[in-house]
């Protein structure tokens, strides 16, 4: 079995702009505790849903520091480092450790098409600077790095890796994954097929929607492990019935403006994503907040 401490519900925090484009540090702050209070196991910190290429190094650090201010101790904290650069990543995985976070992950370093060695020397060269167990964070639609089965057996044969955050839909390696390697951890990366992830061997999820509604993603996990499958589905069928609104509308900005009607400030995503539209709001406010 994967380590019941990093099993659960993780949602991938958004990052909340005031209307000068800052970091709204009250907004985030109380985002935080609302998630915890309802029922998330941690945080994935400065992930893709956190618009995390977007942000100066000096704002990226900033958001580390603060949810290790607000949330350890509280719940577990999972920190996305990546980086094309190896040197900014480790730089990031060492303020990490530092502030206390229970593990690091990362994206592979993308744009400029490393090759299969470039891209193990990067992970072992991360994880050979701190002591935080790593999470592989397997996103080849946005990476475009497609991991195979022998890149994972390099990594998870290796103690300092705990896992892995697989966001993609062939769910056959997943469970391939899993099967070889029961003793790491792996989160569903896409919530839309979250229950389908589960019924492959998903240990949890890492999820951007968790946002908006953790709470649906705690009840579908509990349901499918009390066997209760048909109401398994019926709380993912109406999570992706949002989702589909959302994917209308702009992801991240969609769930912006949800926690935006909740009174909690988010803004829009910093340039160059457009904000949301007033058909977008109007939709959200009259389809999504009731479920909600």
């Amino acid at each position: 079995m994967a380590d019941v401490k990093f099993s659960g519900i993780y949602t991938a925090l958004l990052t909340p702009f005031d209307q000068n484009g800052k970091i709204n540090e009250k907004a985030l702050v109380d985002h935080i505790h609302q998630n915890i209070a309802a029922g998330a196991t941690g945080f994935y910190v400065n992930g893709s849903t956190a618009e995390s290429f977007l942000l100066t190094e000096a704002e990226r650090k900033y958001i580390y520091e603060l949810v290790a201010a607000e949330a350890k101790g509280k719940c577990t904290l999972l920190a996305q480092i990546g980086a094309i650069s190896t040197d900014q990543a480790i730089e990031y995985a060492k303020l990490c450790e530092k502030l206390g976070y229970d593990a690091i992950s990362s994206v592979a370093p993308f744009y400029y098409k490393f090759g299969a060695e470039q891209i193990t020397n990067y992970y072992f060269d991360i994880v050979n600077e701190v002591s935080l167990p790593m999470i592989v964070y397997h996103i080849p639609a946005l990476s475009g790095v497609a991991l195979g089965a022998a890149a994972f057996e390099k990594f998870l044969t290796d103690d300092r890796f705990a896992g892995v955050k697989y966001t993609a839909n062939d769910y056959f390696l997943m469970e391939q994954i899993k099967t070889a390697f029961p003793n790491k951890v792996i989160y569903n990366g896409y919530d839309e097929t979250f229950l389908a992830g589960l019924s492959m061997g998903a240990d949890g999820g890492i999820g951007s929607t968790y946002n908006c509604m953790v709470d649906k993603y705690v009840k579908i996990k509990k349901l499918f492990e009390q066997g209760k499958m048909a109401e398994a589905q019926a709380v993912q069928k109406e999570v992706n019935f949002i989702i589909n609104i959302f994917i209308k509308h702009g992801v991240m900005a969609a769930e912006k403006e949800v926690l935006n009607q909740k009174g909690l400030a988010f803004g829009d995503c910093r340039r160059p994503f457009a904000p949301i539209s007033e058909e977008g709001k109007r939709e959200i406010a009259e389809r999504v907040m009731p479920l909600l």
